[in-house]
Parts: C-alpha cells; structure tokens; sequence
C-alpha cells in the first residue's frame, strides 16, 4: 500500500500582491480547493509539498490529503501556476476527490524497445501523442502505461486500442483507434538534376531598357534645326 501524502493547509484570510509574497517567504502559495459539494475555499498550502507532488512519478495524478482544521480531504492538483523565470510555483488549484466517484485523468504511456522497422527496415519511430485519457477510481488511477514496440513494422501503429487495459476497473476514454506511434520511412530530399539547379540559382539578366519620350523628341528637333539654313544677315 502507498504511503499516505499529505498536503499542509490553511485558509486564506486576506488577499492582495503583498500578503502573497509574506506567504511566499514563508514557504506557502495561495490554493483554491473546489469540487463536490462543498464550496470552494480560498487557502495557503506548502509550496515544498505540492512541488514534491508534481515531481513524482504520477504528476499531477497523485491522490493526496489536504490536511486543514484538524481534519484531511482527499484531492489531486487540478492546474498550476509557474515564474517563468525563477520556475517557483505561484498559484494551484486543488480537486476535491470522492473515492467511491469515478473520474477522468490524463496517464502518460511510455515506450521501450527498437521497433524491427528501425532495426532491420531502416525507418523512424515517431511518437504522435505520449497520454491517453482514461476513467477510473480515485484509487485505481495508473502511474502510467509501458509499451513495448519492438515488434512495429515499417508503416506500422500503436494505437490507443492497444493498451492493455483492466476494463474491470477502468475504461478508455481516448478513441481506440488514435495513433500513440508509429514507424515511417526515412523521408529523403529527391534531388534535382544538374541544368535545373543552375537554372535556378543563375543571375537573371537584366532586360534593355529603351528610353523613350523626351530624349526621342529633342532628337527629332535637332534633326529639323539641322536642315533650315541659317539666315544671312
């Protein structure tokens, strides 16, 4: 059985920039609990315990105990805000969770193995998508789903439908037919002939350009003062 986790949490009384960072300096971010029945509650919650949370293994998934006036509600991490610059954790949002409830959730699927399309075929493996969305218990939810696919062909899938799943106690919830991976043929540039490369990249000459107008007209008048004589005096 897993170690119970707890989350320490106290409501929030007043708000506003500067009562944030008092809690900040002292190691707690504002929370918003919701969910259920109840309604929701503004609180502060230890910054060092939810970041522990969104690190392990199950993420955002991990079932916990939100501990607050000496009593515990159990809850996951809804959303989250991040500093982008120092990476601290600003703000979270907390799930109340009914443990008799079925609910959605997000579970990354992990691959291992060198497809045989790789191997002996000369493809690549691409991943399309790394999570499937399935509905279970609270208490039933997977750290993640491992695959192996090293049995995969050139032009051949992974798709959600082929995860194993235990219909007993969970459904799958992403199309079965949506493609997690599969393996392609190496995409190689055709290249073009040698005339076909000159001709694109050869400097286009420049056209003549034949003026025309006035020049044209002061010509034609120097021609015709040409041929009057020039008066005697």
């Amino acid at each position: 059985m897993a170690d119970k986790i707890v989350v320490e949490a106290a409501v929030r009384e007043s708000r506003g920039k500067n009562e944030a960072r008092r809690q900040r300096v002292a190691g707690k971010i504002p929370a918003t609990l919701y969910g259920g029945k109840d309604s929701a509650v503004s609180l502060t919650v230890n910054a060092k315990q939810v970041g522990q949370i969104l690190r392990s293994a199950t993420g955002h998934n991990t079932l916990f105990q939100v501990a607050m006036d000496g009593r515990e509600q159990p809850a996951i991490v809804k959303d989250w805000q991040v500093d982008p610059v120092s990476g601290n954790l600003l703000h979270v949002d907390l799930l109340r969770i009914a443990m008799d409830v079925r609910m959605r959730v997000k579970v990354p699927v992990h691959t291992f193995g060198e497809p045989s399309g790789v191997k002996v075929e000369g493809g690549v493996f691409e991943i399309v998508t790394r999570e499937v969305e399935i509905e279970c218990l609270p208490g039933e939810i997977p750290t993640e789903f491992k695959m192996d696919v090293s049995h995969l062909a050139m032009n051949s899938q992974l798709r959600a439908g082929d995860i194993p799943i235990d219909t007993s106690k969970m459904k799958l919830v992403t199309e079965p037919e949506r493609v997690l991976a599969h393996v392609v043929a190496l995409r190689v540039e055709e290249e073009k002939p040698v005339e076909a490369v000159v001709a694109e990249t050869a400097t286009p000459a420049e056209p003549e350009v034949i003026k025309k107008g006035k020049k044209e007209v002061e010509g034609e008048e120097g021609a015709e003062g040409a041929e009057k004589p020039e008066k005697k005096k």
